[in-house]
Order: C-alpha cells, then sequence, then structure tokens
C-alpha cells in the first residue's frame, strides 16, 4: 500500500460507502473488547461467541472477531457494512464471511470496564 493510498484513506471519510470510510470505522473499532457476539438467522438470534476481540488483521485488509482461539467472523473491510447501534454498546458488521464462506450478519457486543 503506498503512501498516496493511505493518505486518500485518511481524508476522505465522509461518504459511507467509500473504503475510507469503512477503514476509518474499521480502525475506530479495532482492539476492542467484545462481551459476546449474536448472529440472527431465519428470524433467530444466537450466541455464537463470547470474550473475545474486534482486530485488524496485520494484512490492514480484513476485520476479524474472534471468541479465545477461535475465529468467529472474518471480512474484508472495503466489502463490510458496518455500523453502531443506537446504544453504542455494539457494533453491526455484515458481508462476505471467510470462515464460513457465506454472506452473514453479525452484532458484537463491547464488553466495559467500570
Amino acid at each position: 500500500m503506498s503512501l498516496i493510498d493511505k493518505l486518500k484513506r485518511r481524508f476522505s471519510k465522509k461518504d459511507e460507502n467509500s473504503p475510507a470510510f469503512r477503514y476509518a470505522f474499521a480502525e475506530n473499532i479495532n482492539n476492542r473488547h467484545v462481551k459476546y457476539v449474536t448472529e440472527r438467522y431465519e428470524g433467530i438470534e444466537e450466541i455464537v461467541g463470547r470474550e473475545g476481540h474486534i482486530n485488524i488483521l496485520p494484512n490492514g485488509e480484513e476485520l476479524a472477531v474472534t471468541s479465545g482461539i477461535k475465529e468467529i467472523f472474518r471480512a474484508r473491510i472495503e466489502d463490510l457494512s458496518m455500523w453502531t447501534l443506537m446504544s453504542n454498546d455494539g457494533v453491526v458488521l455484515s458481508g462476505y464471511d471467510f470462515v464460513t464462506e457465506r454472506q452473514r450478519e453479525v452484532t458484537a457486543f463491547y464488553l466495559y470496564y467500570r
């Protein structure tokens, strides 16, 4: 990734559909501790993981949600749709998941230390 590409990502963050916005959002949620992760499938919401993290992978192109040593969700940042919950208690990630090799939408609820 060249320096020009990094600068473009940094300074054009207003369009929600742009890669720059998605990379900035991913940087914002990077290294967040997760209390639990849920997935809604056919109208039933179930917990798919507990006690984990949201991390940008070392290649800088993918975002992963892990629970312990198990990878629950991994997708390319450019292809993800991401938004925070209205309560700011978590984030919804929607995109093609490399773990299950299908389109998924998972909700990760943050762990807060009080």
